[in-house]
C-alpha cells in the first residue's frame, strides 16, 4: 500500500512538472513571437539574422522562431536548408498541410495554433508538436512552437 501511494505521488507531481513546463513553452512562444514581430518592424532584416541563430534571442531550448512570407520560409534557426522553399504543399506524416494552415492563420486570424508532426532538433521521426503562428503584416508572419 505504502509503494503505491508513493508511486501515485511521484506520478501526480510529474504530471504537474510536465503539465507547468507546456504552459511555460506555450508563453515562450507567444512572448518569442511578439518580440519577433516588434523587431522586424523596426530592423526586418537585423530580425531575419537574429532569428536565424540558433543561438539567438529568438531561441529557448527546443523553441524557436521561424519567418515565412507567404508559403516561403525566409528564416529558421534549426533548418537552414527551408530557407528559401515554398513550403505550401509539404505535408506532416499524416498528411496535414501545416504551412498552408500557418497561412490561414496569420491571414485570417492575425493569430492562433496550429497542431502538426514535426521532427525534433536533431531527430529524424516526427513528434506532436504545437505552434503559435503570429501576423507580422499581410505579408509575412511568424511562428514558433512546442513539442507535446
Amino acid at each position: 500500500m505504502r509503494k503505491f501511494a508513493i508511486f501515485t505521488l511521484v506520478a501526480l507531481l510529474g504530471l504537474c512538472v510536465t503539465g507547468t513546463a507546456i504552459a511555460g513553452d506555450k508563453e515562450e512562444c507567444v512572448a518569442k513571437c511578439e518580440a519577433a514581430v516588434k523587431m522586424m518592424k523596426d530592423d526586418f532584416t537585423g530580425a531575419l539574422c537574429e532569428i536565424n541563430k540558433k543561438d539567438g534571442k529568438f531561441v529557448k531550448g527546443s523553441v524557436y522562431v521561424f519567418a515565412m512570407r507567404g508559403g516561403v520560409m525566409i528564416a529558421h534557426p534549426m533548418k537552414p536548408t527551408l530557407i528559401g522553399r515554398d513550403l505550401s504543399s509539404l505535408k506532416d506524416k499524416g498528411g496535414k498541410e501545416f504551412f498552408k494552415e500557418f497561412v490561414k492563420v496569420g491571414k485570417e486570424k492575425g493569430s492562433g495554433w496550429v497542431d502538426y508532426k514535426w521532427p525534433k532538433p536533431g531527430e529524424k521521426d516526427p513528434s506532436d508538436k504545437s505552434s503559435y503562428i503570429l501576423k507580422v503584416d499581410e505579408n509575412y508572419f511568424v511562428g514558433a512552437g512546442y513539442y507535446k
